[in-house]
């Protein structure tokens, strides 16, 4: 008994030993299976593969920012049309006119918004021709000039002389614009056109007249070199009457008469939008 107990320790020490031997032999000065000048040429290799990836990543990068332009951007041919977008940026509205609560989020968007087009602001910048592309040339960086869009041409959704801008008396004011497309000249003559999708008409009223994007806001040549141009907006006043209240409204609108596109499928918002309407009292 006594001698198969030594065996077993014996046998416990040498496997303790292999094993403490795994992480590190000092017969071999092994760390791990490796000595040393081992550990140091798979470092050194290490090192200098990621530092060359490394380098070459930059070199990529620096290669690619050459064929840039700071103030054009290389590819522009997949946004050829631009979407409409409202303000309020909601697609969804709904409020009674007799509580100032529930529509103030949309009154506060709409006057923010419209704070870059106050007349004071739009003053600074050119009064240009109507009917006519507003095309500069300059040097490289020159600033562009940009042509006046003052807030009073938007009238009755204009919160000068209506503060609730309409929603107060349930005849509520959205805004509509086109997104920024740099060197964008649309032929034709763009203007908004809105319908309620439903039987009876929905009575509208646009602002500027006819709800026209003029010709004279475009070309865009970019944020860098156009700091003060605003985009043309077209103010959509509701003129919903009592037998319009407490119905959902669906609205659509599409930019109409010009080359910009607004019947694609695959994008909702390409040339048009479509928002809900409902008025409580």
């Amino acid at each position: 008994m006594a001698s198969n107990e030594v065996k077993s320790t014996a046998k416990e020490d040498e496997n303790a030993g292999n094993w403490k031997d795994s992480i590190f032999n000092p017969r071999t000065g092994e760390f791990c299976g490796r000595t040393a000048k081992s550990w140091g040429l798979i470092l050194l290799f290490y090192l200098v593969f990621y530092a060359f990836l490394a380098g070459m990543f930059v070199l990529t990068i620096w290669v690619m920012l050459l064929t840039l332009d700071d103030y054009v951007p290389k590819y522009r041919d997949r946004v050829p049309h631009p979407g409409l977008v409202i303000r309020p940026k909601q697609l969804d509205m709904l409020f009674n006119r007799s509580q100032p609560l529930q529509f103030s989020t949309y009154v506060q968007t709409l006057e923010s918004y419209l704070q870059q087009y106050n007349d004071t602001e739009q003053e600074r910048n050119e009064a240009c021709a109507a009917g006519v592309y507003f095309e500069q040339e300059g040097e490289v960086g020159e600033q562009r000039k940009a042509c006046q869009f003052k807030r009073s041409s938007l009238s009755r959704c204009s919160g000068l002389s209506d503060s609730t801008f309409g929603y107060a008396e349930g005849r509520p004011c959205v805004l509509l614009k086109m997104n920024r497309i740099i060197g964008l000249k649309p032929r034709g003559d763009p203007y908004v056109n809105c319908t309620a999708k439903r039987d009876n008409p929905i009575q509208m009223q646009y602002f500027p007249s006819e709800g026209r994007f003029d010709k004279m806001y475009f070309p865009y040549y970019g944020n860098k070199l156009h700091e003060r141009y605003v985009q043309p907006v077209v103010a959509v006043k509701l003129l919903l009457n009592k037998e319009d209240y407490n119905t959902e409204l669906t609205i659509e609108c599409r930019i109409e008469g010009s080359d910009l596109r607004n019947n694609d499928d695959r994008d909702k918002f390409l040339g048009r939008v479509t928002f809900r309407v409902t008025v409580k009292e």
